[in-house]
């Protein structure tokens, strides 16, 4: 019984692997990371101290009334800047999957690289500047990153689908926009649906951090109570935003679970 030939070594993936740990060995030696400090006595005597002034979290009735004033307002941007992002990616998706010619996908494509590529707390520092303080921004911010993000995935998402059966019925005698309502949209939508509900997680998350920069939220509420040193009182809005996140991440599952049965 013969033994079966080796597979084939590819010297493109060691070349890859090696730089790749040549880069991180780079890193570390062109860092001045002084991973010894974080352990010495001063600095855990420090780090305690700190940490004790956090306890206990502020519990008075008015501001958990805040609080679960700044969480709706913190769920709301994340819901309506994804909503929007949905829709404003669906919408770039088309012409980035190359479904109007040639011509219009590289600059599609280029348009959703821009967009993703602009992090969120630079979208709500731009959007600060024309919308002011609050929410709006925030919301913005987060529909103008995930839009970028969502209109990239769902491009390949209409790419990778089977072609035969819009093709069936355009040689039918159906329309453009029958046949892809009738046939790619239905195909690609649970996945789609699953990318939205993923993004929306990422932007609870995004939307509490962006009230860091004046954007509203549980985010704004931490900058402001932490710039006062107001501890107890922070450590409630870091306690509503882990429920928060938690939250949403368990009603993401139960949906994705729903979609996907």
């Amino acid at each position: 019984m013969t033994r079966p030939p080796a597979p084939p070594r590819d010297l493109g993936a060691w070349l890859l692997t090696a730089g790749l740990l040549l880069l991180a060995v780079a890193s570390f030696a062109s860092l001045d990371l002084q991973l010894a400090a974080l352990f010495q006595p001063d600095a855990l005597r420090s780090l305690s101290e700190f940490l004790a002034g956090f306890a206990p979290p502020d519990h008075s009735p008015a501001f958990l009334g805040q609080l679960a004033v700044g969480a709706l307002e913190t769920l709301a941007m994340s819901a309506l800047g994804t909503g929007l992002a949905a829709v404003a990616g669906l919408f770039l998706a088309l012409p980035a999957a190359g479904r109007f010619g040639a011509v219009l996908r590289p600059l599609a494509r280029l348009l959703l690289n821009v967009l993703r590529s602009i992090p969120e707390l630079v979208w709500a520092a731009l959007l600060l500047v024309a919308a002011g303080l609050g929410p709006m921004a925030g919301t913005l911010a987060l529909a103008c990153h995930t839009s970028g993000v969502l209109g990239r995935l769902f491009a390949d998402a209409f790419e990778n689908l089977d072609p035969a059966p819009e093709q069936a019925l355009r040689i039918h005698g159906a329309g453009r926009l029958a046949a892809f309502c009738y046939a790619p949209l239905p195909q690609a939508l649970p996945q789609m649906l699953s990318y939205t509900l993923y993004r929306w997680e990422n932007n609870i998350r995004a939307a509490a951090v962006l009230g860091v920069v004046g954007a509203g939220g549980l985010g704004q509420m931490l900058k402001y109570h932490l710039s006062l040193f107001q501890m107890p009182a922070a450590a409630s809005v870091i306690l509503a935003m882990l429920v928060l996140v938690a939250a949403v991440d368990g009603l993401s599952v139960l949906l994705r679970r729903w979609l996907t049965r």
